[in-house]
């Protein structure tokens, strides 16, 4: 471990941080890689036993530890609580693969012995409507703070951590690049939620109400940032619109069907533009400013396996 005296984080490198656990018995064979990787994106057996393993079991000291709080507090108040779930936060860049992390600490962390109940959520099922962003001129700027229904979120998250069941969550859909009328995500009472999205560590979610003293992070109980070199970030996020134009963008029913057919350097062009104007904005205003408010920071190479891990001390 490198020497962090004097900072808030002790720092791993990849060999250290991957002898923090043993796990001679776990049972790989049960993991189809394929179903957890992203586009573009790969996902090895030598980072789940290098990196997430190791980021298991560290959660699961913290739920441990969550659940006996919670006992405990039902021991001195005489009187049994709802259970509420353990909520981990996932954020970082567009591009950066935050995705792939949330859906194997989904895996993962259900296939401990107590089984339990693993839910996954993004943010962006809570961002605005096309026509409502349309209607207040801001749909070059989705993805920003006031893209998303903040007060919504705010509110399901206060109901996960009320213990109240069936909460229905908006579904967004990255084909049509909108959300899809009367369709629901359900979350009934997980043991674990994991919530993953570039906002979720924002502290002020809409500029029009910075008065506003309730964050989406005030409800979090872990939360990770996915980080890497910004020229890293953007080099995937230009390859991730390539596969996609050869893939996705020819289904006419695609919002951005109109790129599926030009050229190799006009859609590199595009791409550019796109990560330029938009998402490498957002990442220096909005995001990558959080960076430090997590629990855990998991830092990539250059081909998204992770060189080294941040872990806030206790």
């Amino acid at each position: 471990m490198q020497n962090s005296t004097f900072s808030p984080f002790r720092t791993f490198t990849r060999n250290e941080w991957s002898r923090l656990d043993s796990h001679p018995d776990f049972p790989f064979s049960q993991i189809d890689l394929s179903k957890l990787r992203a586009l573009n994106e790969p996902l090895t057996e030598s980072e789940i036993s290098d990196i997430y393993l190791p980021l298991c079991r560290l959660l699961q000291i913290h739920i441990t530890h969550f659940k006996r709080l919670h006992n405990e507090y039902d021991e001195f108040f005489h009187k049994p609580s709802h259970n509420v779930p353990f909520v981990i936060g996932i954020a970082g860049s567009v591009a950066v693969g935050k995705s792939t992390t949330a859906r194997v600490l989904q895996k993962l962390l259900s296939m401990d012995q107590s089984c339990p109940k693993v839910d996954l959520l993004t943010t962006d099922g809570f961002l605005l409507p096309n026509a409502e962003l349309e209607k207040r001129g801001i749909l070059d700027r989705k993805g920003f703070p006031e893209s998303y229904d903040a007060k919504r979120l705010i509110n399901f998250l206060f109901s996960v951590k009320s213990g109240k069941r069936y909460l229905e969550v908006p579904v967004y859909s990255h084909l049509f690049y909108d959300i899809i009328p009367d369709e629901v995500q359900i979350i009934d009472q997980p043991d674990i939620l994991i919530v993953e999205g570039i906002n979720v560590l924002q502290v002020v979610p809409d500029r029009m109400e910075a008065t506003q003293q309730v964050f989406v992070s005030d409800f979090f109980d872990f939360s990770i940032y996915v980080d890497a070199d910004v020229e890293n970030i953007r080099r995937w996020y230009v390859d991730r619109f390539i596969k996609l134009q050869q893939t996705a963008f020819n289904n006419p029913d695609s919002f951005f069907t109109r790129f599926a057919d030009l050229p190799l350097e006009e859609t590199k062009a595009i791409a550019n533009h796109i990560w330029e104007g938009i998402n490498l904005k957002n990442l220096y205003e909005n995001i990558l400013p959080t960076k430090f408010r997590s629990s855990l920071i998991l830092e990539k190479g250059t081909d998204h396996a992770m060189r080294s891990v941040r872990l806030r001390k206790v």
